[in-house]
């Protein structure tokens, strides 16, 4: 039976070490490559096709939902299983919005993760039972208010790396017009209404790094 092909990106070496013995155990998987950011994910899942992408969300150069939101432009049959410390629902939310296949907690990556792999590769969509109790409750409160479109997601990137409204229209290949329509979009759906709050909401979900300009926050 041919192996579920697994690419690995974390910039953290000790842990991508200890995910590699992980699942070197795994008959039914292999790693066949290994990124340390964001933006080495991207070109290595052009030239692997990997069946399976394990992806953290903190990662110099390229964040993780960079990463994953260019990955699934190219190619949206990729199947990008997220691995990460953080919990918080922004985060979840934020990456499923993008088509990923799954969002894992790093301390249940042992018991978890081999399946969460094999379900990914056949389709599924597989969440931390913490955060799949979460995500039902948000289904019926707060999130389910405020949820945003991918295109929303892209705007409110390009936004906090200080884009106008012209090159954002240029990249997202879409009318300055359109841009405007998203922009206002953000605005009423998170009751933001500056520059700056969207930035900071931005940085809070991770669509940005926490090192991006903090001039345009003052």
């Amino acid at each position: 039976m041919k192996p579920i092909t697994v690419l690995l990106a974390e910039d953290h070496s000790i842990v991508r070490e200890g995910l590699r013995l992980l699942l070197q155990h795994e008959k039914d998987i292999k790693v066949i490559g290994e990124a340390g950011n964001g933006l080495q994910a991207v070109q290595m899942a052009a030239s692997l096709s990997p069946s399976v992408i394990v992806m953290d969300i903190a990662m110099p150069q390229m964040n993780g939902i960079e990463a994953t939101r260019e990955i699934l432009r190219a190619n949206p049959e990729k199947k990008v299983l997220i691995l990460s410390a953080h919990s918080d629902e922004a985060y979840v939310h934020a990456i499923m919005s993008l088509g990923a296949s799954g969002y894992l907690m790093k301390h249940i990556a042992a018991q978890a993760l081999p399946d969460s792999i094999r379900r990914a590769h056949q389709g599924g969509n597989c969440l931390s039972p913490v955060l799949a109790r979460r995500s039902l409750q948000a289904s019926k409160g707060r999130l389910a208010r405020i949820a945003l479109t991918q295109r929303e997601l892209e705007t409110l990137t390009l936004i906090a790396k200080g884009k106008p409204n012209k090159e954002s229209a240029s990249i997202l290949k879409i009318s300055i017009k359109t841009v405007e329509k998203h922009r206002q979009s953000l605005m009423n759906k998170l009751n933001i209404h500056d520059t700056a709050g969207l930035t900071r909401h931005a940085i809070r979900l991770g669509l940005v790094d926490i090192s991006v300009d903090t001039t345009i926050l003052d």
